[in-house]
């Protein structure tokens, strides 16, 4: 039996009301009208769709050992490197083992379900163990278009393996059509979107009813039978028309609400969704849309229900913080603000140097002394236990799952933010060892000395005049 093992998810913390930019700027654009109930998910400025990879990954792998995955494979349309492989970001990230394979699913939308074809096949063909898929998406929006409140932020994973399966691989099937309803053309940062109703009529409500049906005939099934449907479709009543025209009383909620359309992570996002309250035997089926379809289905099983259920995306919905649009123009650089001459210096990342310390950086791992027990962060030769003191006597400690308590904190309204002002403070990591960190996803006002956090990776830095994002992990806050 191959299958999904676990699952993960995440939404960001932050949430636009789609009210709130109809009323800023349906003068300009009244077609808002049309789209301002519920709201959508953003990511914070220092998040992008590796971070939100890195956070589902995270999720799914809670409990398991990391050294069992043999290979990642990421998915999105909207990585911030076109030449450097995300996957191994997230790898490095996860510190996952040397020999993992990487590889990244780009170029359409339903790259996140061919990523799980992907890795259905290596399972069964042996060349993997496990493997783990993971789809993110950050894309950007022009201010006061459609597409502004159509889409959402976030991501999820999947771990797909043959051992403890909670979701049982029943087939796939492939539906292609060069069907061109958006495109985001070479070095475009913005998607360029065709005539709605053309989308719907000729898109959506018609090649999504027709891969499932390819589906049905190719295993002899019928539609009656599963549980839950999931397929990607953003306006709500063409969502309602496809169900109808494929007989389904099981298709699942395309999460406009509360979230808005998560791109190539959305068909994983729904999944994980429904994953949450799935029981044995239902049988969920999965869509992929973009340019044809991709087709996967799964059959729940007794396992289900022996899991330590993940934060998933129930959770990550329920966590939420309104955003204010002038901030969120911001934060998608939408608005040129003013940050101040303190930002203008922009060395060049040294990138011997990232190599030399690429386990402290993107990794989070310090050292733990073998003769004392006594872990450090930064990682030292030298055991900083005044009754130790040895060298040569560590090993390689992770920080990256610890929670820590705040120990002292500022905020500095002087330093060159984003969002300011920047917090930052002392962290003591349960366990042991104390670090420096920046904090996020937090106001001044809410923290305190013994606030709990836990570690994000995040975006450090981005270096616009190079094109380099520079990623560390910044302290959360957890909400009591």
């Amino acid at each position: 039996m191959i299958g999904i093992v676990s699952y993960g998810g995440y939404i960001p913390l932050r949430r636009l009301s789609r009210m709130q930019v109809v009323q800023q700027m349906a003068w300009y654009n009244p077609l808002l009208y049309m789209l301002m109930a519920g709201e959508r998910s953003v990511a914070n400025w220092d998040e992008d769709s590796v971070t939100m990879a890195v956070a589902a990954s995270y999720d799914a792998l809670h409990g398991m050992e990391t050294k069992s995955i043999d290979a990642v494979y990421a998915a999105s349309t909207s990585f911030p490197f076109d030449d450097r492989q995300n996957a191994a970001v997230i790898a490095q990230a996860l510190n996952l083992q040397d020999s993992v394979r990487t590889i990244d699913v780009a170029g359409s939308l339903k790259a996140g379900v061919s990523a799980i074809v992907a890795g259905l096949d290596a399972v069964e063909s042996d060349s993997a163990r496990k493997v783990l898929v993971v789809a993110g998406e950050r894309r950007y929006t022009r201010s006061a278009s459609t597409l502004e409140l159509l889409y959402g932020d976030g991501a999820a994973a999947l771990v797909l393996g043959r051992e403890h399966v909670i979701a049982e691989f029943l087939g796939s099937c492939a539906y292609h059509e060069d069907f061109i309803d958006h495109y985001r053309g070479a070095e475009k940062r913005f998607d360029y979107q065709w005539e709605e109703r053309f989308i719907r009529d000729e898109g959506f409500g018609r090649i999504i009813p027709e891969a499932i049906k390819t589906y049905c005939e190719k295993y002899h099934t019928d539609i009656a039978e599963f549980a839950a449907v999931i397929y990607p479709c953003p306006f709500a009543r063409e969502h309602a028309t496809i169900a109808k025209k494929i007989k389904s009383a099981g298709a699942h909620t395309n999460l406009h609400e509360g979230v808005g359309d998560t791109g190539a992570a959305h068909p994983l996002v729904m999944l994980v969704h429904a994953l949450d309250t799935a029981k044995p035997g239902d049988k969920i089926m999965v869509v992929g849309f973009g340019q044809g379809c991709e087709v996967v289905a799964f059959q729940v099983t007794d396992a289900i229900a022996h899991i330590k259920r993940p934060k998933g995306v129930t959770l990550g919905m329920a966590r939420k913080k309104d955003i204010p649009y002038a901030k969120y123009l911001k934060f998608r650089d939408l608005i040129d603000a003013d940050i101040s001459i303190r930002a203008e210096a922009m060395p060049n990342t040294s990138l011997t140097a990232l190599w030399r310390h690429r386990k402290m950086i993107h990794g989070f791992t310090g050292y733990r002394c073998k003769a004392c027990g006594t872990p450090q962060f930064p990682p030292y030769p030298i055991c900083v236990n005044p009754a130790c003191n040895k060298s040569g006597t560590m090993e390689d400690y992770a920080f990256a799952d610890k929670l820590g308590t705040v120990l002292m904190y500022t905020g500095d309204m002087l330093a060159a933010s984003v969002d300011p002002p920047a917090i930052y403070g002392l962290v003591e990591f349960d366990g042991g060892g104390r670090t420096l960190l920046d904090f996020t996803d937090c106001e001044l006002e809410n923290l305190k000395v013994g606030s709990r956090v836990a570690m994000s990776f995040r975006i450090r830095r981005e270096d616009t005049t190079r094109g380099f994002t520079g990623y560390f992990w910044k302290a959360v806050p957890l909400i009591e």
